[in-house]
């Protein structure tokens, strides 16, 4: 399998997940111009794409769709919750019905090879997820716009070989920062995001020897930065209470505005 963040941030997300055979988005929260320049790179034409996983309804999640799907009529698979948030959601224009495809929490489906499983995630949107994605042995997953985890989170994280995963902020950046006070305790609340720390704590918990990569995205633009992510969740990793504590964790950091490198898992 590959994985490559085309773009994340807290501004606009578009993940590359695939296979030989089978190519995948999550996310077209970006113009549709820079989805198909992030394929280019990759490799992959807009109409090989097997299916768009939506996490959630909101725009930077969401915002490239409408034009995208509608020139490919690419399938796209999400929760009941997040397809009624995608309908209501003016900016994208309308939806043909027949690309909306409903999925289950919990419950795997299958495109092409690749066997998915969405599972449950704690934001303030309509039934949001976050997707695990296996092949061959192999799993990866993306969870991003966590406010908190759990057990729960930990179960559907055990055993990756690759994740994407929310470093949003920094806590002190964002208490000190210009945000209004509302805005601040939406992102610290349990329906928010996930600051570095908590990144770093959730890592804890299911980095293993053989996970290959570990990626931080969605980092937020006014309230973080790449070299602050890293060196936050590296040290609550190295720090924390983990048999994996080298000094060799798998670790990097989505850029916002360009193209990842295409991890090979």
């Amino acid at each position: 399998m590959r994985l490559c963040s085309i773009a994340s941030g807290s501004s606009g997300n578009c993940i590359y997940a695939g296979s030989d055979e089978t190519h995948l988005l999550i996310d077209t929260g970006i113009s549709k111009k820079r989805i198909e320049e992030g394929l280019h790179e990759i490799g992959i034409k807009g109409e090989e794409l097997g299916g768009i996983l939506i996490t959630h309804e909101h725009s930077d999640h969401i915002q490239g769709l409408g034009v995208f799907s509608r020139k490919y009529e690419i399938p796209i698979y999400a929760t009941r919750g997040t397809i009624e948030g995608i309908k209501a959601y003016k900016g994208i224009g309308k939806m043909p019905e027949g690309l909306l495809k409903e999925v289950t929490v919990d419950q795997m489906f299958s495109i092409g090879n690749l066997d998915i499983r969405p599972f449950a995630i704690s934001h303030d949107a309509n039934e949001p997820s976050g997707f695990r994605i296996e092949h061959d042995g192999k799993s990866l997953a993306v969870a991003t716009d966590l406010g908190i985890y759990d057990a729960y989170t930990v179960e559907n994280l055990k055993g990756l070989d690759a994740i994407l995963l929310e470093a949003n902020h920094d806590v002190h950046m964002l208490e000190v920062g210009a945000y209004p006070y509302y805005l601040k305790q939406r992102v610290l609340g349990n329906r928010g995001h996930l600051s570095n720390e908590l990144s770093g704590r959730l890592l804890c918990d299911i980095l293993h020897d053989n996970m290959k990569y570990i990626m931080l995205g969605h980092l937020s633009k006014e309230n973080n930065y790449e070299e602050l992510a890293y060196e936050t969740v590296k040290l609550e990793v190295t720090m924390g209470d983990n048999p994996y504590r080298g000094e060799d964790i798998p670790l990097m950091v989505a850029n916002r505005d360009t193209i990842s490198n295409i991890l090979q898992i």
